[in-house]
């Protein structure tokens, strides 16, 4: 098991930038989600770190050694692909052990690791099968059962799940995390689900147009957002982000967001945002943050009124559309208080998460 370390990783393709210069470390043992929309470079930079793709500059570090120059069997990882590339005509256990037999492993040692790999990964049973026999989450667990007994330094998963149903997407997330609880190795997983990446990892880095734009927790990302991409691309459903004028009102400011709607800005970020008075600004806040009406339990939730657009129950909760000086934004409601579509309804937003965006940055301030 060991940390990988990338230096300013770059990786071109004629004229096109596709990883631009990017820094991370994952320790021993992390598990860490590369996440972000399609092109932004999570795959290609997955590649550079298995020896799949050529570095146009920067370092690969993984343990002590540098591996720019390595091949990919000699840097002593493991990938698993959404294609589960197994051998039709050998049974799992002969696909599980094709490796090892490779190396000309002793046989006991090699039996020895299958047998343990396929306990862990509950398909003891079906290692005399082939793969047309098999489902598509018990393919997928025999191609990590292939990665699990060559014993590596760090396993690369490269959108695993995107195969599958949506079912068997969450049965196979929770095998993914008993497995890196029972066999602690580092990890690096690439996906476009951030609701994997967020159940998954330890920590995610989220990447956008070749950079990272923010490395922390889920729990960080979810509630300390440093970019608008970021605060956008975390949570689900998205963030409302919606545009507004900071205003001054009295010795406090307030979030204008339409002609007859301003929201009190907490009174312990006025000095935060007092610079931002009387300039266009975009307003950010989940919709699990706009409820319907409730009694406060602090002073920085804010009532008001506003006519319901759409309707989409979820089971547990209703999520309520409302139409806010142009802009959509959505609340999260309980289904027995909500009111139909085209009626007005009373809510209390939550300003103490609130997030203010500089449209010109797009940075949080």
């Amino acid at each position: 098991m060991a940390r990988i370390l990338l230096k300013d990783l770059r990786k071109i393709f004629d004229d096109n930038e596709v990883v631009c210069g990017i820094n991370l470390e994952i320790a021993h043992n992390e598990f860490v989600a590369l996440v972000g929309p399609s092109g932004c470079g999570k795959s290609t930079t997955l590649r550079m770190i298995a020896g799949l793709e050529d570095i146009t500059s920067g370092e690969v570090v993984i343990g002590d050694r540098l591996v720019n120059k390595d091949q990919p069997k000699d840097r002593d990882i493991a990938m698993v692909f959404q294609n589960y590339a197994l051998y039709p005509h050998m049974t799992v256990y002969q696909n599980m052990s094709f490796g090892l037999r490779l190396k000309r492993l002793p046989k006991e040692v090699i039996h020895e690791r299958v047998t343990q790999a396929a306990e862990i990964l509950n398909i003891t049973e079906l290692l005399q099968r082939r793969p047309k026999q098999l489902s598509g989450g018990q393919r997928q667990r025999v191609a990590m059962g292939r990665s699990i007994v060559r014993n590596p330094q760090a396993f690369l998963f490269d959108e695993p799940l995107s195969n599958l149903d949506a079912k068997l997407r969450v049965q196979m997330r929770t095998q993914i995390k008993r497995l890196h609880q029972r066999i602690k190795t580092t990890v690096i997983y690439v996906t476009h689900d951030q609701v994997e990446a967020m159940t998954l990892a330890d920590r995610i880095v989220v990447m956008n147009a070749g950079r990272i734009e923010q490395v922390g927790t889920p729990q960080e990302m979810y509630d300390r957002p440093k970019t608008r991409f970021v605060a956008g691309f975390i949570g689900s459903p998205a963030m409302n982000i919606v545009p507004c004028t900071i205003e001054r009102r009295g010795g406090h400011l307030g979030v204008r967001l339409s002609d007859t709607l301003v929201l009190d800005i907490p009174v312990s970020r006025t000095k935060r945002y007092a610079e931002f008075a009387d300039r266009p600004m975009l307003f950010g806040i989940r919709p699990e943050h706009i409820t319907e009406r409730r009694a406060h339990v602090h002073g920085e939730q804010i009532d008001f009124d506003e006519t319901v657009q759409v309707l989409e129950p979820m089971g547990i909760d209703t999520m309520v559309y409302l139409e806010i000086g142009g802009a959509e934004i959505s609340a999260r409601a309980a289904p027995q208080s909500v009111r139909p579509p085209g009626d007005r309804m009373a809510f209390t937003a939550d300003m103490s998460n609130m997030h203010l965006i500089d449209p010109r940055t797009d940075d949080i301030v």
